[in-house]
């Protein structure tokens, strides 16, 4: 039997490559989701010793972007991440950036997920090696996301962060149970390593400039729109604390396999049709987007 974002799949995935160019990877999980349990890839027996009694389990995918399939090695990376344990509060930071951005990062997809890598980690560490808050290295796992509930474009990077680390001297200093760098401190460095870097790539011509962001190739209209990022507030939040690293594990590994949508968020499908169930983090109400194909 068919999972509602299969049939979704065998409904619309030949009209969508016919209008769009999905990627190697795109084209592998779509079609790994497509034959998940179908028999397409094979299938192992059960019988019973006793009486003989057969029974025919067809294989899953186990492609990281299955809803059938993340459990098993939700589990594996959290039994991993278990042996790395040590005694301090754990913090889940979230890092994002001004919607405006998101054209040109969706045009350079390989490049600037990177970079929001790379300015999370040296916001957190630069500023977590600094006397004035922790003074010592901090342990830190990232993961990116390109999405939101509404399956809107949302490019963000979720952390979870030791709230201690080594000094330099390699001692391990604690903080307290409160997140140790100010929310403000956090959104400056991080905003300004991301533009600076970002104007680096620009200079040294190795941003792609779409049709979605192609008027960003004027030199004046690219000064323009880079000031006025500089003018808005990155704001970082602290989303979690946690008491123990077992609990932030077991949270952060949501995450970590958290796949766009679940079956289970699928209120219909039809061949021209679909709806689906999003929550709104501000205001915590549940509401039901459709979308026509």
């Amino acid at each position: 039997m068919q999972g509602r974002i299969q049939q979704i799949f065998s409904y619309g995935w030949h009209d969508f490559c016919q209008s769009f160019h999905p990627s190697g990877v795109q084209q592998k999980a779509a079609h790994s989701i497509m034959q998940c349990k179908s028999g397409a890839l094979g299938c192992n027996i059960s019988i019973c010793g006793e009486c003989g009694h057969q029974e025919f389990h067809n294989n899953s995918c186990r492609n990281r972007n299955c809803p059938n399939c993340q459990a098993i090695l939700k589990e594996v990376w959290v039994d991993a991440r278990k042996s790395e344990i040590i005694d301090t509060p754990y913090f889940h930071v979230v890092f994002t950036v001004p919607a405006e951005l998101n054209p040109l990062i969706y045009a350079n997809q390989k490049r600037l997920y990177s970079l929001l890598h790379r300015c999370a980690a040296e916001t957190l560490l630069e500023l977590a090696t600094d006397q004035k808050y922790l003074g010592a290295t901090p342990g830190i796992i990232q993961v990116l996301h390109t999405w939101g509930q509404d399956l809107n474009y949302h490019p963000h990077i979720h952390c979870i962060v030791t709230g201690g680390g080594l000094t330099k001297d390699l001692k391990l200093r604690k903080s307290k149970n409160a997140f140790f760098i100010p929310v403000k401190v956090l959104g400056r460095k991080f905003r300004g390593k991301f533009l600076a870097y970002l104007q680096e790539m620009a200079v040294s011509q190795e941003l792609l400039f779409l049709k979605s962001c192609e008027k960003l190739r004027n030199s004046y209209t690219w000064s323009e729109f880079r000031d006025s990022l500089y003018h808005k507030d990155w704001c970082p939040y602290i989303k979690e604390t946690f008491n123990g690293f077992g609990n932030a594990i077991e949270y952060l590994g949501r995450y970590t396999h958290r796949i766009a949508i679940t079956n289970s968020r699928i209120q219909a499908v039809t061949p021209t049709h679909v709806s689906f169930s999003a929550r709104d983090y501000k205001s915590g109400e549940t509401t039901t987007v459709t979308i026509e194909k």
